[in-house]
């Protein structure tokens, strides 16, 4: 612990144990917004004022208060001459809310202590140089480390415009996702698919192929008690969903876009866009789904996070078009065998270990019986 906290606090040479605790505070709270701000960042804001904390908050939706907002809204007495602790820059500019900056220079805090500046590039630095700019201190770097990692879905898409991307699967010891027979249900764990369903309510979409739809007929909703319902994109070259498929069902609780390579039956696209479907055309060079292009139209459309759920076709094609962010590989303790039994990654593969995709940054979780290995790509 020492050791760590002596890592940490060389950050900043005028940062404290309790500047520590504090912000790890701030970050717990940040987290509670999993799922509920995209495509804004998480943040949680602590007030403390003669070493006591006067009041907390954290961003809670989309479009709602901030976290500083909400930490000043449930102080318990005057904030002024407090040191705020703030897991991300306080905003400068007007949107959905006013600036934070302002809020925080007009409360007179003595002190600003920031986990990480913003790169969104209508603050970038500018919110801190408010504050300063009315005298009041701000130290920043505490925690940065886990406040990118908290916000790695906000960071890459603020920048970048394009969702991150993760990809999920789930397989036995020996690298199977199915039986040679094709059963599947159930090879992850009770505690794996419930951590699962966490992500479907962290992402703001979910992919699969059609051949998921057309072998399972999920529904591609989120089972966690209060949560949200991700946009279902299915890919689908050829637009052969079955018509009766669940996807296809309810389009007012979950959205669902087919997104086809190549020109579609008319009189079926119509039917299914009558039902509130969308058809997203995006043709590549081979006759299928331009994942690459795909990505970016979503991107474009705000969806800042893909969960790629689909399986080893599906797979392949969007670890080949480069666009993986992340990969969580849940791993039961169990072994079937077959030279024919799918799977995770299908496709061509690779002739030459040097084409490898890898992965850094690893963390291993378990859940029940079960592992899972997760890890960002190297790019």
């Amino acid at each position: 612990m020492e050791e760590r906290y002596k890592e940490e606090n060389s950050l900043e040479g005028n940062v404290t144990r309790e500047d520590v605790d504090y912000m790890r505070h701030a970050l717990s709270l940040a987290g509670k917004g999993r799922g509920w701000t995209n495509p804004n960042p998480m943040v949680g804001a602590v007030i403390v004022k003669n070493g006591r904390i006067i009041g907390e908050g954290y961003h809670e939706r989309c479009g709602e208060g901030h976290a500083e907002v909400n930490a000043f809204r449930h102080c318990t007495e005057d904030p002024e001459g407090a040191t705020l602790y703030v897991t991300l820059e306080p905003c400068s500019h007007y949107g959905k809310t006013p600036p934070c900056a302002d809020l925080v220079v007009s409360k007179k805090v003595k002190r600003v202590v920031v986990a990480m500046k913003d790169p969104n590039p209508l603050v970038a630095g500018r919110g801190i140089q408010k504050i300063r700019d009315a005298g009041i201190r701000v130290d920043c770097g505490v925690l940065e480390e886990e406040s990118r990692k908290l916000n790695e879905i906000f960071l890459h898409y603020i920048v970048k415009k394009d969702p991150f991307v993760l990809l999920k699967t789930a397989m036995t010891l020996d690298g199977k996702i199915r039986t040679v027979a094709g059963e599947s249900q159930w090879i992850s764990s009770e505690e794996s698919r419930a951590h699962s369903q966490k992500l479907r309510n962290q992402y703001m979409s979910i992919l699969v192929g059609v051949q998921t739809v057309v072998e399972d007929d999920p529904l591609l909703t989120c089972r966690v008690p209060g949560g949200k319902n991700p946009v279902r994109i299915i890919a689908d070259s050829t637009l052969r969903i079955p018509e009766s498929a669940k996807v296809l069902e309810d389009q007012e609780k979950a959205q669902t876009v087919i997104a086809i390579a190549e020109a579609a039956d008319p009189e079926k696209q119509k039917r299914l866009e009558e039902k509130g479907v969308r058809i997203l055309a995006v043709p590549g060079e081979d006759g299928k789904v331009d994942f690459k292009k795909l990505f970016q139209a979503l991107g474009q459309e705000g969806i800042d996070s893909v969960l790629v759920e689909g399986g080893g076709t599906v797979a392949a094609s969007v670890v080949e078009s480069g666009c993986v962010d992340r990969v969580i590989a849940y791993i039961a303790p169990m072994m079937i065998g077959g030279k024919d039994a799918k799977t995770p990654v299908e496709g061509r593969g690779i002739a030459r270990l040097s084409d490898a995709l890898r992965l850094e940054h690893m963390d291993v979780l378990r859940f029940g019986e079960d592992v899972a290995l997760t890890g960002r790509v190297v790019k």
